[in-house]
């Protein structure tokens, strides 16, 4: 019985962090190039219960009554980067990626003094007072040459990233494809690091002027499964109540007799 109660709660806590990877796709269902995130459930290590105190065999440790396991446990966040829709925007400085979503926009994040590189689908960029080409974070957005400089928002992208301005080809947008994104790790702000499973590979998309990536979050799928999740909660909590009212009995009414 006291089993029960560890195997419902366990669970319970684990429908709470979905709910809470959920509740995040709802909302940056509006945010620019994110990708959805989902919940990767693993069965919960099993233990290897004893009787510490009746021990008849005299077996070191107590005796083996056998194994325990608890409920599921979340594994992994998993996370989904199919490509978005494209929206039109008509607007010179949005840029999106038409891929199969391995590539990304390289960014530059100042940290401790210096500029930690990071990427982004989002593609919703502006221009700061002094020409810089920056996200709407404030993040530099770089190019073959750096920090991309820029006079007005006249311009025109190619098709593989090159910025004309004025006839004269100011730069190359730097864009990074690597073989599996779900090797990335989400860092805020709409932003991905690599990891040591990261491996970067040619460009092989299109860059797209006056077009937005938007989210791959699909609102109605996330609701049915948040519905589902609240029912599979509501389930375990009335088994909670079912348990503790048999251990209430057995305490207060069987004990007596």
């Amino acid at each position: 019985m006291i089993r029960g109660l560890y195997t419902s709660g366990w669970s319970m806590l684990a429908l709470n962090k979905k709910m809470d990877v959920l509740t995040n796709n709802l909302a940056n269902v509006s945010t620019n190039g994110y990708k959805r995130d989902t919940v990767a459930l693993e069965g919960f290590p099993e233990l290897l219960a004893k009787r510490l105190y009746d021990n008849t065999d005299n077996a070191v440790g107590g005796v083996p009554v056998g194994d325990l396991s608890f409920s599921d446990d979340v594994g992994d966040v998993y996370t989904w980067f199919r490509p978005g829709n494209l929206l039109q925007t008509d607007q010179n400085l949005d840029f999106s990626i038409k891929d199969e979503g391995k590539a990304f926009f390289s960014i530059a994040v100042p940290s401790d003094n210096e500029f930690t590189e990071f990427y982004t689908r989002d593609g919703g960029f502006e221009l700061n007072a002094a020409g810089q080409l920056i996200t709407r974070q404030g993040h530099f957005v770089l190019g073959q040459k750096g920090v991309i400089q820029l006079s007005g928002d006249q311009f025109t992208l190619q098709k593989d990233g090159t910025i004309v301005q004025d006839g004269v080809t100011v730069d190359r947008l730097l864009i990074k494809q690597f073989e599996d994104p779900t090797t990335l790790r989400k860092n805020g702000q709409n932003l991905l690091s690599p990891t040591n499973e990261t491996v970067e590979e040619d460009f092989s998309g299109q860059v797209i002027q006056s077009y937005l990536e938007q989210s791959n979050v699909e609102v109605v799928r996330e609701m049915v499964d948040m519905i589902s999740l609240m029912r599979s909660y509501e389930a375990n909590q009335r088994i909670i109540t079912a348990m503790d009212g048999t251990l209430e009995k057995a305490v207060n009414e069987v004990g007596r007799v």
